[in-house]
Order: C-alpha cells, then structure tokens, then sequence
C-alpha cells in the first residue's frame, strides 16, 4: 500500500472533467497538494495509507470554485450605495469614498473580509480588480486561497498612484514580487475603456505581451458606455479596442451586457474570454450578457460576482443559479445553460480564463487539490434525483462545509482555519464606523 497525505471519502464527486459527470462512493487520493487518483472507495482503501482520512458520506466533492471577477476590498463599501445607474454610483458615491478613505490598511481588511466570505462560500480562486494590490496579496499569501490580482491601470490620479506612470510602475513591482508565488499569479487590469487611453493601453499590450500576463478589463456594461465611446472616438468599445489590438486570447472581458450581432463576431474571432456577473449586472439595470447565444459560438464564458459594493455579495452558488435562470430568459428557451453547464462556468471556464485550467477548475489526476465539500442531506434539499442539478438550483453557500486550496485545508465544518473571523468583523465595523462619521 502506498502512503499519501489525504484521502477524502465521499458520496458524490463531480469533477466536471467529464462534463455532466457524477461518481457515486469515490475517493480524492491527494499527495503533496495534488490529485493522485479519483477511485471508488473499497479500492481507494485497498491502495492508499493516509495522514489524514475524511469520510463525507452525505456531501458531494465539487472542483473549488472560481470567482472571475471581484473587488475583494470593496466588500467594505457593502449597502454604502445601493439602488442607483451605475455612473452615479461611481461618481456621487463609490469614487468620492474612495478618494478619502483609501489606503494599505482600507485594502488588506477589506480583501481579509472578501476573502473570508468567499472561502467560506466554496470559492478556491479569485480574479480580483483593485487598488493597492499588494495590500490584497498579504491577505492571500495568509489565507491560502488561490488569486490572479489585477495590475491596475487608470487615468487619473488616486491615492494608490498618482499618474499612469506610477500605476504601470506598482503593476511591475507586484509582477516582479510574486511572479514565483505558487498561488498568486498576476494579470493587467485597465479599468474600463472610458478610463483608459489609447497611449495607455498600447503600453499595456507591449507589457501584457512581454510578461506573458492576462488584460482583465470592464467593457462594454452600459449603454452610457456605448454611447460615450461613439461620441468621443465615432465607434463602440469593442471596434477601438480591436483597431488598438488588444482583443486577443488573452483578454478577460468583463459584463458585455451590450452586444450586438457583429460584436459578437468580433469577440469569437479574436477568441476572447468573456466574464459574466449576472447579479450585479441585474441590480445595477446595466443589461444582459447573452450567454446562450455566446455558447452557441463556442466563446469562454466564466462567471463572477463583482464587489459585494454593488451586487451585495460573493456568492458564487447565487451567481450560478442566476446565471441559468436568465439564459432561460433572454433566450426563451428553458433548455439554455443547464445546471452542468452553469457548474463548469463557475469552474473550469473560470479556470481557462485565467489561464490556470492545467492547474485548477476540474477534479482530475496531476491537477491542484482544489476542493469545495457540499452537504445534500439537510431537508431543503429533499429528495434528490439529480446531483447536479441539486448544486446549481437548490442549494445555497451555507450548505459549504470544507474547503481545500492545493491539498491544504482552510475551510472545516464551516470555520475558517487560517482567518481570524473576529477579527475580521471587529476590523471592518471600525473602517464602516469612520465612514459613517466622515459621512455626517
């Protein structure tokens, strides 16, 4: 018998690698933070010693989910501004808040808090789109979670970076720091076609290019959005960034809720990926990302949550659910992104976005150990005749009670091993109270 260092029993697994694929009474064999074997039970024991052994007879082992796109810190700005378009979000509430108050520590607990949430939500690995990045990256490195942080890029100053220059400058020192990083890697993360000029972006594709990194940017979320780029550069978005050449297989692009027939051809023959984030798109009235018909073109559609400042949180299993129930929708076809193909969105098409699919996002031999545990025994969830369609349409976060990142566990029964919960609240309440006060 070959001793390892887990064996985790259970009694479902999906690994979504085969798609639409559930193993009944198997076994996850993992050693040195990798999947060794994926075997039924009676032969698992038969094969395997292990340090630790987990016998999880009522849950389902499902690949860690993958949260597209985030803004971890802007958890601290949850409810600050709600029921409003998007620009006066932006410009009346969520910039002028951001002007004051931004700052490493602003950051580090706001990213502690999204990442609590998210870890204890099911979610193994985060795109994440914001400021002090570094600050961000502490908390990761603490946390274990698996992260891709954003070299952010913007056009006017903030407190983070004064110019351009400065912001380009950080980019490359975070790059530089954790290019080694065995769960961090890094991607450019422009904010938005209307906050970044053609200059701009043309050194982010020379740099993006050169480092070999992903571009993660908003595009094309409003009709506003449309509109601005017609008036001021005479065509959409997505035609000044093709003329620009920044749509290419590495660019991660974010909403597109304003999509028409020839924008859609664009992004299949630029071989794009596109990050859907259903609910914040819903609250924020700013469209429909036509998800249905963007599989039907064979385009990478993942899934994300955005900020918890305006979805109000990080709940990829809401986000799943969500994301089904409007392709049904806007396509008038009940048979669109069914339960399988929603999993995978938050999964492995998460996984191949970020460039990190021949390390995470499905369950399978030589991949990271990146596992969520689900229980399906509570009453909610009775009876069950479909596993899959069990995870996407009836179950909630809450029904996450283990999480693993790389073989290493950070989530049991429900409480965060490598996170001080108090501390975290007690942490964000203060940052909440100062706000409140500057408020007045």
């Amino acid at each position: 018998m070959k001793h390892i260092d887990l064996l985790i029993h259970a009694r479902w697994i999906v690994p979504v690698e085969p798609d639409n694929t559930v193993l009944k009474n198997h076994t996850i064999a993992i050693h040195n933070g990798l999947i060794v074997a994926i075997l039924p039970q009676d032969k698992a024991m038969q094969r395997y010693t292990a340090d630790q052994t987990h016998g999880l007879d009522n849950h389902c082992l499902i690949p860690g989910l993958i949260n597209s796109h985030t803004h971890l810190a802007m958890s601290l700005l949850r409810g600050l501004a709600d029921d409003m378009p998007l620009m006066t979000w932006l410009n009346d509430y969520i910039w002028p808040v951001e002007k004051q108050h931004l700052s490493d520590d602003f950051v580090e607990v706001g990213s502690a808090l999204g990442i609590a949430e998210c870890l204890r939500g099911g979610v193994t690995c985060v795109n994440d789109m914001y400021f002090y990045p570094d600050a961000t990256a502490r908390v990761v490195d603490q946390s274990g979670i698996r992260a891709v942080l954003g070299m952010v890029v913007i056009d006017f100053p903030t407190t983070w970076a004064s110019d351009v220059t400065e912001c380009l400058h950080k980019g490359q020192q975070l790059h530089d720091h954790y290019r080694h990083h065995p769960l961090i890697t890094t991607a450019y993360a422009p904010h938005a076609p209307y906050t970044v000029s053609d200059e701009t972006l043309a050194t982010i594709i020379s740099n993006a290019e050169e480092l070999d990194v992903p571009i993660h940017m908003h595009i094309h979320e409003t009709a506003d959005e449309i509109e601005q780029s017609i008036a001021t550069y005479g065509m959409r978005p997505l035609q000044r960034l093709e003329k620009l050449g920044l749509l290419s297989p590495r660019l991660l692009a974010v909403h597109m809720t304003q999509l028409t027939e020839q924008d859609i051809a664009i992004c299949r023959r630029a071989k794009i990926k596109i990050i859907h984030c259903p609910e914040s798109n819903l609250k924020l009235a700013s469209g429909f990302c036509p998800v249905s018909e963007l599989h039907r073109r064979k385009i990478n559609v993942s899934i994300g949550t955005d900020g918890a400042a305006s979805n109000n949180d990080l709940d990829m299993f809401g986000e799943m659910r969500m994301a089904a129930l409007l392709a049904k929708a806007t396509s008038k076809d009940p048979r669109a992104l069914p339960a399988h193909t929603a999993l995978r969105m938050a999964t492995l098409n998460g996984a191949k976005a970020l460039g990190l699919d021949d390390i995470t996002g499905s369950l399978k031999k030589g991949k990271a150990a990146d596992i969520t545990a689900i229980v399906l025994s509570d009453l909610e969830q009775q009876p069950l005749y479909d596993v899959i369609s069990q995870l996407v349409y009836s179950t909630g976060r809450d029904k996450v009670t283990d999480v693993w990142v790389a073989g290493k566990q950070l989530l049991k029964n429900r409480r965060l091993l490598t996170l001080n919960k108090p501390d975290i609240i007690a942490r964000s309440q203060g940052w909440a109270d100062k706000i409140n006060q500057d408020r007045i």
